[in-house]
């Protein structure tokens, strides 16, 4: 049985209602929800640009050397101009029910539901640096996100970029 999340810093929500999302091209309102294996790339304030990565199985080449320090098997990486509000970030976790949700982008593991969900469960997540490091995920903190986007878009891992469009500008 899949299990399905929902992060928010928000821990009062008893009911999820179909909404579009305002980062989202689609027009059909929707809950939406993230499976376990991607919940990490939501240890974040909301809209904190960040950068995630992982190795894809048993598929390696030049995206190794981004995960070779430390032994990390996933990286997250997120801007100077973030870390005091991650620092600070209250953030909760909500598990669903997956009966009513079906796959929406599956790669990245996303999941929608077309009716009101009440959460099972709401939960702190804790703090964000420890939960990281608990995970063994290698968490950076770099001036500029653009190099690093380049570098794992071109590296073959797998990848999620979450929020770009808050991120400083491409430096030239």
């Amino acid at each position: 049985m899949q299990r399905l999340f929902h992060f928010s810093e928000d821990s009062t929500i008893e009911l999820f209602v179909p909404h579009v999302a305002r980062t989202s091209d689609e027009k059909e309102p929707f809950v939406w929800a993230v499976d376990e294996m991607h919940a990490p790339s939501y240890w974040f304030p909301r809209d904190c640009p960040r950068v995630c990565c992982w190795t894809a199985g048993s598929r390696s080449g030049r995206g190794d050397s981004l995960l070779a320090l430390g032994g990390a098997h996933r990286l997250h990486a997120l801007e100077l101009g973030w870390e005091e509000r991650f620092r600070q970030c209250q953030l909760y976790v909500y598990e669903f029910d997956s009966a009513p949700f079906t796959p929406q982008v599956s790669d990245a593991g996303y999941w929608v539901a077309r009716n009101n969900i009440a959460p099972l469960s709401v939960k702190p997540v804790g703090n964000l640096l420890t939960r990281h490091a608990e995970a063994g995920i290698e968490l950076r903190i770099v001036k500029n996100l653009w190099p690093l986007i380049d570098a794992v878009v071109a590296s073959g891992l797998e990848f999620s970029i979450i929020r770009k469009a808050s991120a400083q500008p491409r430096q030239l």
